[in-house]
């Protein structure tokens, strides 16, 4: 079991993690009560802390291609399972915060698992062929986060509806990372557009970014911010099940997040020459628009019948 005694130090580097990586999460989370939030910061240090070790940053940043991908998945799984058996501390504080909210909220360990299932793709140098395959993809990496922190905000894990919301939610932000970061992705040798589209696009696999074919790109990357779009109405729909100000701060973060799709979609060209982001004031607007959709949650967004055209994500570990 981790040391609770350690919690206020593991809760302050978690806290400095997410605001450090990520302005946008940080912004929603403040939405939480006291213990959601911190927990919810636990949890995102863990994920960027994985993140960047297998890419080579420092909360995001400027991505580098790296020679030791197998090492450094090896490193995650280790220190993960170090954590878990309560033999982290202050020496490795996102892992140590990670078993401390896993052991709080009862997670399953499936999908942690999962996550790191997606650091594993990476390191073997796995790349889509098709739209399944990227939505596989974006399940490991960023829909099995959406349901973790769908069950640190209460969801029971069992309740396999909201659970699934909760990683439509994660989808959409994925592919918007995937539309937003298609030049950055191609610097670092990396292509998350499928083969098959990129093929009947006319676009070279090993060059996406060359010129002669760059509006057939920027008409894929307006693709994927569609995908992302139909992803994120389709989470909006689990807001009912949730408190409030979780409620609150899903749909604030859907809105900012989802921002980057909706820049992407408006000019894909544009994305993949500079990088787009949601301003200050555009998050401002969705912090206020978003208190009005919570309050009105169950008559915006009733529980209807999921698309059935959307992917569906996996019924146990393994995609």
């Amino acid at each position: 079991m981790p040391d609770e005694t350690l919690r206020p130090a593991l809760v302050l580097h978690a806290r400095d993690s997410i605001a450090r990586g990520s302005k946008s999460f940080r912004t929603a989370s403040r939405l939480f009560d006291r213990t959601t939030r911190e927990r919810a910061w636990l949890l995102y240090a863990w994920c960027r802390a994985c993140d960047d070790i297998a890419d080579g940053q420092d909360h995001g940043g400027t991505m580098h291609a790296t020679d030791d991908s197998r090492v450094r998945l090896a490193d995650i799984q280790d220190r993960t399972e170090r954590a878990l058996a309560g033999k982290a501390g202050l020496d490795d504080p996102a892992f140590a915060g990670v078993a401390l909210v896993a052991a709080e909220v009862a997670l399953p360990r499936r999908y942690m698992d999962d996550l790191i299932g997606g650091f594993a793709l990476d390191a073997a140098g796995w790349r889509p062929r098709t739209q399944g395959d990227l939505m596989r993809y974006c399940y490991h990496v960023a829909g099995a986060v959406g349901c973790m922190m769908a069950i640190v905000m209460g969801v029971a894990p069992d309740d396999e509806a909201t659970l699934t919301r909760a990683c439509d939610l994660g989808l959409a932000f994925q592919l918007a990372n995937i539309a937003r970061d298609i030049a950055e992705d191609a610097a670092a040798g990396r292509c998350y557009l499928p083969s098959d589209w990129l093929a009947e696009a006319g676009i070279d696999a090993a060059d996406p970014m060359a010129p002669a074919t760059r509006p057939a790109l920027a008409v894929l990357a307006g693709r994927v911010a569609g995908l992302a779009a139909r992803y994120e109405e389709s989470a909006r729909r689990g807001t009912p099940a949730l408190p409030f100000r979780c409620a609150w701060a899903v749909l604030a973060a859907a809105g900012i997040y989802g921002g980057i799709a909706r820049h992407v979609a408006a000019d894909p060209a544009a994305a993949l020459t500079a990088r787009v982001h949601t301003s200050k004031w555009e998050k401002l607007g969705w912090l206020m628009q978003a208190a009005g959709q919570s309050a009105s949650r169950h008559r915006l967004y009733p529980d209807t019948p999921r698309d059935p055209a959307l992917w569906q994500r996996p019924a146990s570990t393994g995609a």
